[in-house]
């Protein structure tokens, strides 16, 4: 009768120590999905910012474009006008 004991705890130890090891392959499993599910979502975010800084910088570019023709219109407008006032006879 003492071997049943015997075997019924070195059972219940193999029992338990399987269930752990269940246990810690499902752990692992749901941790590997969510740091794929975090890496996926830093991965758009990435992607997100690095759009961003590419417009931003053709932002800049036809701002930069724009700046310097609103200069020459500006320069335009000035002898334009120097030239109606010599027409006009209103030379300064």
């Amino acid at each position: 009768m003492e071997w049943m004991g015997i075997a019924g705890v070195i059972s219940g130890i193999l029992l338990g120590w399987l269930g752990r090891a269940r246990l810690i392959k499902q752990d692992v499993a749901q941790e590997a999905s969510t740091d794929a599910a975090l890496k996926s979502d830093v991965d758009y975010i990435k992607r997100g910012v690095d759009d961003l800084r590419l417009e931003q910088k053709d932002q800049g570019r036809r701002f930069d474009q724009l700046a310097e023709r609103v200069t020459r219109v500006e320069e335009s407008a000035k002898q334009a006008h120097y030239r109606l006032n010599r027409l006009d006879g209103k030379e300064r």
